[in-house]
């Protein structure tokens, strides 16, 4: 395992100047790094500060957790908090896990490369912090497991490194919220995850976003299906953040694999939103279904990404992305990708990019709202998508979410 962890940590070297191929680059040294005992643990979300929980409650972390199968809490780079409240799911920080399981470094850096760019060389080369989540062969969560990436030093860089496995037959639900403090004017997070899901089992993966107005965030997560596995992924973010660049790529490796990425995006302020998904359709029969939503206004600028490509014969993949632009000053760069190099696949798009229809507004306004509330709710229900895939009581809980988000929109 040190060997392998070492080669990781060569490769690594030689990439920290190396620019990402998407996104504003940035200067990682402007930023600040901590230890990861900063923090001390605690026993339960409850006990942080009310008004932490405040934030955790806005993207979807409930600090009480009556209603969850386990919690991880990551407080700057110190994880705090790593229970499952299931035998049959673990649930430890990534530097406990890499001490009990040798065998673990069979899967790091395996569905990434840890020389993509700066920010993953960077995650490898900084102090170690993340999840390790791993769902025991034919385990069935009832109550999804929560995480929450929380900043509260300002200029802080936080590096995270995460590793989700679903054994065979296997089904797990998760909910990520990711937030900053409110005397958190400036901070940087990376964070690297790693999906492994086997023959016969899902993974629901849904994260909200609420970073400060002057974060910087750049994501990278790989995703490797066997056969007949699912994967789920919800994304929203609709609050105010200075840059994110994120396009998590799903490897449908096995047969009769499935893929589904649903994006809420709402652009606010100066905010810089590079963001998308990629579905490599590489087992036979294997699927995909990306569906974006997106709206701009003031100054916003939000590129809007999707790669599809089908390798093999029998896979299929539609990809869908649709955007508001609310102000003149405000932009949606739309980018639908599909590429097909085998016989007997079916690949699809469709993107669009307008405004809100007057005659909605006119209609709206007729039944005694004003014009600034009938535009509110019409971007409110262009936002508010259908989930898809989830049990009914984590749908039900992942559309709360969204309507939560979408207060501020």
């Amino acid at each position: 395992m040190r060997r392998m962890l070492r080669d990781a940590l060569k490769k690594a070297g030689k990439a920290k100047e190396k620019k990402a191929a998407l996104g504003e680059d940035i200067n990682i040294e402007e930023f600040e790094k901590e230890e990861s005992d900063e923090h001390e643990t605690v026993e339960s979300l409850d006990q942080l500060p009310g008004k932490y929980q405040e934030k955790m409650l806005k993207v979807g972390v409930d600090p009480v957790s009556e209603d969850r199968g386990g919690s991880f809490m990551m407080m700057d780079q110190s994880g705090i908090l790593a229970e499952s409240r299931s035998e049959s799911i673990e649930l430890l920080n990534i530097k406990d896990a890499l001490e009990k399981y040798s065998w673990l470094s069979d899967y790091m850096w395996k569905a990434i490369d840890v020389d993509t760019d700066k920010y993953t060389a960077e995650t490898a080369l900084g102090e170690l912090g993340g999840f390790f989540i791993r769902a025991l062969p034919g385990a069935r969560t009832v109550f999804p497991i929560q995480a929450c990436m929380f900043i509260g030093d300002e200029r802080l860089a936080q590096t995270v490194h995460n590793i989700v496995i679903a054994e065979e037959g296997s089904e797990i639900h998760m909910i990520t919220g990711c937030a900053t403090g409110e005397d958190v004017s400036s901070a940087l997070h990376i964070g690297v995850s790693e999906f492994y899901i086997k023959k016969d089992a899902k993974i629901s993966y849904t994260m909200v976003h609420n970073w400060g107005e002057q974060v910087e965030v750049r994501p990278r997560t790989s995703v490797v299906l066997d056969d007949n596995a699912t994967y789920i992924n919800n994304y929203i973010l609709t609050s105010p953040v200075k840059t994110i660049q994120s396009y998590p790529t799903a490897y449908c490796k096995g047969q009769n694999s499935k893929v589904v990425f649903q994006s809420i995006l709402g652009g606010q302020k100066d905010s810089v939103l590079d963001l998308g998904s990629r579905v490599i359709l590489e087992g036979r029969g294997s699927s995909a279904e990306m569906i974006s939503r997106a709206v701009s206004k003031d100054r916003s600028q939000i590129y809007s990404r999707g790669h599809l490509a089908g390798r093999v014969r029998n896979s299929k993949g539609h990809l869908e992305c649709h955007g508001l632009v609310l102000s003149d000053d405000s932009m949606i760069y739309a980018v639908p990708e599909l590429e097909g190099s085998a016989v007997d696949l079916e690949l699809s798009h469709e993107a669009a990019v307008g405004k809100i229809a007057e005659e909605e507004v006119l209609y709206l306004t007729s039944r005694g709202l004003t014009e600034e509330e009938a535009a509110s709710m019409i971007v409110r229900g262009f936002l508010s998508m259908d989930i898809t895939g989830l049990p009914p009581e984590l749908a039900s809980e992942t559309k709360r979410m969204i309507d939560m988000s979408l207060k501020g929109m």
